[in-house]
């Protein structure tokens, strides 16, 4: 059982966070925390001139709201949401907070992805802790 379990969330259809946060509450110790993480990547400048420019706050809260009901009947669940490329934030952040075990949903490798690898590849790959990956 772990203690500090930290569960990634990326919003995209083929990920099944629901089944991340079921595994994440399955293996958390008695009066462990689970903490729900969303990384917002950055985007180009040349990008963001034609955005609102109020469009950061209104994702944020779209995604803390996202987060929230994911995680509303979870006793001791936090949800956090930052900024910066999702693989390496999610290592920075589970290394920072002290993570036992780290819950990534994954989506079935592509030829790409042989090639480039995944931010769940890159999270195994280089995580300090234990890591489940769902599919």
């Amino acid at each position: 059982m772990y203690d500090n379990v930290l569960v990634p969330v990326s919003f995209e259809a083929d990920r099944n966070a629901r089944a991340a946060m079921e595994i994440a509450q399955a293996i958390r110790a008695e009066g462990g925390k689970i903490t729900l993480l969303h990384v917002m990547e950055h985007l180009p400048q040349y990008a963001t001139e034609y955005l609102p420019a109020d469009h950061l706050e209104k994702a944020r809260a779209d995604i803390t709201s996202g987060l929230s009901a994911l995680s509303e009947s979870v006793k001791n669940a936090d949800v956090v949401v930052v900024e910066g490329h999702s693989a390496r934030t999610i290592l920075d952040y589970a290394e920072e907070a002290g993570t036992d075990c780290i819950v990534i949903a994954s989506h079935r490798p592509g030829m790409q992805d042989y090639f480039l690898g995944s931010t769940a590849a890159r999270v195994v790959r280089h995580a300090k802790c234990a890591v489940h990956v769902v599919r």
